[in-house]
């Protein structure tokens, strides 16, 4: 019996309206509010809008909030409440972190807002649960993660101790970009001392030598802006954006160093961070050091998106994030959900031998394209190529990282038997080596192969088999399944032998 064909949902089983949930971050400069659509493996924000107000800016001074940003902050929260009940948001919460939770007229300030969003919690975060909701978010987008997080906000920096994606230990420092420009008086050199200073005082970040150092907050998230932008990078995603050690200290230094004149004329460089900057680029410098640190690598998931992770149910929370994302996009766009597990049996023959195991591996990208190796089929026959190969790419959500965007990509595209040289294809040359390359243009020759012979049906592809023999290739159709070997099946198979090295031969069997 065939598996039942099913149409997208959204993410969610049956009608009716979308669930939707809501978080205010209200931070030491600024305060975002996210809807996030469905509980899925990889958030689907549907609204994210933010202020950069200041708030927590003078507080090193004073003690107190912002007198000036406490009228607009107020303001833009309503708008958030209004926003956020409107579009249904439920639950909706404020988590506040290092201005509010050190000022003196904190509490004031949380009365008024109070006020302002009657019945909305009103969460006070201590640093060390800053540091749990973070740890818990960039385990989302990066399951397993070991090494040390950094998660820098205006306030103050977070830091943790990741062991198999979770948080071991954690301590929260009173270096966030702008208090530490305060510390310092706006003094740079002043500014490393008391960055080093305080890390010192948190022996075990020497645990994260070697290891990866992901990094969270805007202003970091700005500086992996700016170097994109300045080495023409082609893929304008911070999320999964990896610098190695030195690169990512030759990015600081450079930033540390740079008048206010120079780092607005640097590509990329948010005006509105220009202040932060120097001192974002300090805290970095002194964490590698710290840490030892091998690689860097960015995360666009914090805080909020470990508030909605605590929504999830533990068996989608737990779920592999490259075959959720993949899932995902083929109930969305494909025809027929029992497809992709059907293409992944029928080419285990020819590749299964030649994969690396484990999470991203080569056997879980294969299944991950087969997932994915319908999604032009809604799309103009002229543009499916493209359309697909660019929907992967771009694809927003935490499952997919630059590697494998570009993989899944290149296989869709081919099996829409794009030509390689298409100008479009271009971002495959860089994100990818010439090995993988390879291996895609082999697996989208055997997708658009199996396309040919089933019209996108499983029934179809049960009449067939295919087959490594030696230094043969073999296909095989059963008479009388509606499979043959038509012109278009004998030239896709030959070029799918060419692109194994293998002899392609054809077997039609009786039955």
């Amino acid at each position: 019996m065939d598996t039942p064909v099913r149409l997208w949902t959204g993410g969610r089983e049956g009608a009716g309206s979308p669930a939707r949930s809501g978080i205010v971050d209200l931070g030491s400069n600024s305060v975002r509010l996210v809807v996030f659509e469905g509980l899925g493996r990889n958030p689907q924000a549907i609204f994210n809008e933010k202020a950069v107000l200041g708030l927590g800016r003078g507080l090193q001074g004073t003690g107190r909030l912002n007198d000036e940003a406490i009228g607009p902050a107020l303001t833009v929260l309503s708008r958030y409440h209004a926003v956020a009940r409107a579009m249904r948001a439920d639950p909706l919460e404020v988590l506040a972190t290092a201005a509010v939770r050190d000022a003196t007229n904190g509490p004031d300030f949380v009365a008024a807002l109070q006020a302002r969003m009657p019945g909305v919690p009103i969460r006070i975060l201590t640093g060390e649960q800053e540091a749990e909701f973070s740890a818990a978010g960039v385990q989302l987008g990066f399951p397993g993660a070991e090494g040390i997080l950094g998660d820098l906000g205006g306030g103050s920096l977070e830091v943790v101790r990741l062991e198999g994606g979770r948080a071991a230990r954690a301590a929260s420092l009173p270096l966030g970009a702008i208090r530490l420009s305060e510390r310092a008086g706006g003094d740079v050199v002043r500014a490393r001392a008391i960055a080093e200073e305080a890390l010192a005082t948190v022996p075990w970040l020497a645990e994260g030598a070697g290891r990866d150092l992901y990094l969270v907050g805007g202003a970091w998230r700005a500086l992996a802006r700016m170097h994109i932008a300045q080495t023409g990078y082609p893929l304008a995603i911070v999320h999964h954006y990896v610098l190695r050690r030195e690169e990512a200290r030759d990015l600081a230094g450079v930033v540390m160093a740079a008048s206010r004149r120079v780092l607005e004329r640097m590509p990329g460089a948010p005006q509105k961070r220009l202040a932060d900057l120097p001192f974002a680029a300090v805290a970095l410098r002194r964490l590698l050091r710290a840490t030892g640190a091998g690689r860097v690598v960015f995360s666009a998931n914090g805080l909020r998106e470990g508030w909605y992770s605590a929504l999830l149910p533990p068996a989608v929370r737990e779920a592999d994030p490259l075959l959720s994302a993949s899932r995902e996009l083929a109930m969305r766009w494909g025809r027929d959900s029992g497809l992709p597990s059907a293409l992944l049996a029928w080419t285990d023959p020819v590749f299964s031998g030649q994969e690396a195991g484990g999470p991203g591996g080569g056997r879980a990208l294969r299944d991950a394209a087969c997932w994915v190796s319908d999604i032009g089929s809604h799309d103009h026959p002229e543009y499916r190529a493209e359309q697909a190969f660019l929907r992967i790419l771009r694809q927003h959500g935490v499952g997919l990282d630059h590697h494998a965007r570009a993989f899944l990509g290149l296989v869709a595209a081919l099996r829409y038997e794009a030509e390689p040289s298409a100008p479009w294809l271009a971002p495959t040359r860089v994100l990818l080596d010439v090995p993988t390359i390879r291996r895609a243009e082999a697996l989208g020759a055997a997708l658009r192969l199996a396309y040919t012979l089933c019209g996108g049906t499983p029934a179809l592809l049960a009449g067939t088999s295919l087959e490594r023999q030696g230094g043969r290739l073999v296909l095989r159709l059963a008479e009388g399944t509606g499979v043959f070997a038509g012109e278009s099946v004998l030239r896709r198979v030959e070029a799918l032998g060419a692109a194994l090295g293998l002899e392609a031969v054809v077997e039609v069997e009786n039955g």
